[in-house]
């Protein structure tokens, strides 16, 4: 009896240390350093007392809640709007300069929001250029003379968020059109639609799963800025949680203020789950992939009026920003060899490159650990580790601060009492708090692009090394990773640059006369020297031009 209880103990481990694979192991341990920085803000807020909570949710959280919730509404309909336009012109339409245009219409992406927001705040103050034309034009002298929008106000923060990201939902919108082909447009014309009815019935309503992705991401990035909120006056939860923490001195309030934000992030993944969970849409296989379908050509007037209509954007998004900006930096060329700006490009290298390569390992982990271990556990860890993309990085800076300051308290009480010596603060007082919060929050985008890399792998390709003799390190080190080496660097290149772009965590988590590019605009803005700012900008934007660049080689490239 004995023997044969043991016997079925046995079978029942079985399964268990098969789950519990070193992949699944390790992408357990990615899940966790992801879950830490979450599970240390609710811990944070419910620690802050009943009466913080009250103060909070009395007179912080409805107002700035209220901006928040009005911020993401006009900006969701109006990025939904261009994005959606756009994308059917340049893919259903042909009308003049559409190619230049479909690749144009991306060009935003790389330019911040805190960098467009101190453009147009230059662009469109009582000294900039439109209200100067507008002057001249109308006899007035001076500003008490007549009255003009205020860009420092809610409807600028809707601009500027709108004109940078509207090209979210482009994108998604674009491959949606160009996967459907043209043959349930062309069902609907036989049935007597005009191109208006098949453009809202049909096409529309098939590429909603993609405009969902699309504004889940639009509404993502509006609730992490806190460069243009601040500079633009818009008091909204992200800007409320750093001014709690920095101004007021209050750590717990801010963690309570974060946990309402992480609400918000989880409603929002939420509903873009729900919205598609029911909807799929397949089209024929001969023409799901058609890139060369035959557009509606527009003539005259309605072709000029369609260019028109994709260069705006462009215009508004891209070309004002970088004139702008640009037109500051030709000013000061000698500040590119400023000590002061080359010290922030260093940090600025020193920490993308490590938070790119950090990030790099952890996704190739999570991938290569969903490839080869097919098991729910594995799934649902890359499903937690995939969470950080939708944290804001004020919130991230809270979560990844107190943790970390806890484990250097312990390392240095551990060699002060073994021997006698201080470690400092080697986490939480240096550069690594950044290269975190960016493994954290970027980890998302690199394992999406691996993941991508690993599927264009057939499976029959590790089976085959095995049974030539190579055991799973060998099949790792000598098929696998030479294969994927472009998906590894394209993965590296894009958490790079979004490092580079960070300011909402690096902006909390620096160590002190710690500048990288991001916070060392940010300061020269604060400082209302957006002039002095101008060339650290345009290294950022040109940096932010090659993701941009490699995007828009891979719209009208074959599929």
């Amino acid at each position: 009896m004995a023997a044969e209880a043991r016997m079925a103990q046995t079978k029942d481990c079985e399964p268990m240390r098969r789950r519990l694979s070193l992949p699944t192991i390790a992408a357990i341990a990615v899940s966790a350093l992801v879950a830490m920085p979450i599970v240390a803000i609710f811990l944070i807020g419910l620690g802050g007392g009943s009466d913080n909570w009250q103060h909070m949710l009395t007179n912080v959280v409805p107002r700035a809640a209220g901006r928040t919730l009005l911020l993401l509404a006009l900006t969701g309909a109006l990025t939904a709007s261009i994005g959606i336009v756009s994308a059917w012109l340049v893919a259903s339409c042909d009308f003049p300069f559409r190619r230049l245009l479909s690749v144009a219409l991306v060009l935003p992406l790389a330019i911040p929001s805190y960098l467009a927001a101190y453009a147009f705040g230059e662009f469109l103050d009582f000294t900039g250029p439109v209200q100067g034309l507008y002057r001249s034009l109308s006899g007035f002298a001076s500003a008490r003379d007549y009255s003009f929008p205020d860009v420092r106000s809610l409807g600028g923060a809707v601009l500027v968020m709108t004109a940078v990201l509207y090209p979210y939902v482009y994108l998604a919108c674009r491959s949606m059109f160009l996967m459907q082909g043209r043959a349930a447009a062309d069902v609907a014309r036989t049935l007597g639609a005009g191109p208006w009815r098949v453009f809202s019935q049909v096409q529309v309503p098939m590429a909603r799963p993609a405009i969902m992705v699309g504004l889940t991401l639009v509404m993502m990035e509006t609730l992490n800025d806190i460069g243009a909120v601040e500079y633009l006056g818009v008091q909204t939860l992200t800007f409320s949680i750093y001014d709690t923490w920095l101004n007021r001195g209050s750590l717990a309030g801010a963690a309570q203020i974060a946990s309402v934000l992480l609400v918000f992030v989880v409603l929002l993944l939420w509903i873009e789950r729900r919205a598609r969970r029911r909807q799929r849409f397949a089209s024929h296989k001969t023409t799901a992939v058609t890139i060369d379908a035959v557009r509606l050509k527009l003539a005259g007037w309605r072709g000029w009026g369609a260019a028109l209509l994709c260069a705006l954007p462009v215009l508004v998004g891209f070309v004002i920003p970088v004139a702008v900006l640009a037109g500051f930096a030709l000013r000061r060329l000698d500040d590119f060899a400023e000590p002061r700006l080359l010290e922030a490009l260093g940090n600025s290298v020193l920490v993308s490159s490590a938070a790119a390569l950090l990030t790099v390992i952890l996704a190739f982990v999570l991938a290569y650990a969903v490839r080869t271990e097919r098991s729910r556990l594995t799934a649902g860890a890359s499903r937690l580790a995939s969470l950080g993309y939708g944290i804001p990085g004020t919130v991230l800076g809270i979560g990844v601060l107190i943790p970390l300051a806890r484990l250097d308290n312990l390392m240095d009480g551990a060699l002060r009492s073994a021997f006698g010596v201080s470690s400092g603060l080697l986490l939480s007082g240096t550069g690594f708090a950044i290269v975190y919060a960016a493994t954290v929050r970027f980890l998302t985008m690199a394992e999406g692009t691996i993941d991508a890399g690993f599927q264009k792998l057939s499976p029959h390709l590790d089976m085959a090394a095995r049974t030539l003799g190579r055991n799973a390190w060998q099949t790792f080190r000598q098929v696998l990773l030479p294969n994927m080496r472009p998906a590894v660097l394209t993965a590296a290149l894009l958490v790079f640059i979004e490092t580079l772009k960070e300011l909402s965590a690096t902006i909390l988590l620096r160590p002190f006369n710690f500048n990288t590019l991001a916070t060392l605009v940010y300061e020269d803005a604060s400082r209302s020297k957006v002039q002095d700012a101008s060339v650290a900008a345009i290294i950022i934007i040109l940096a932010g031009l090659i993701p941009v660049i490699l995007v828009s080689r891979s719209l009208d490239r074959p599929r």
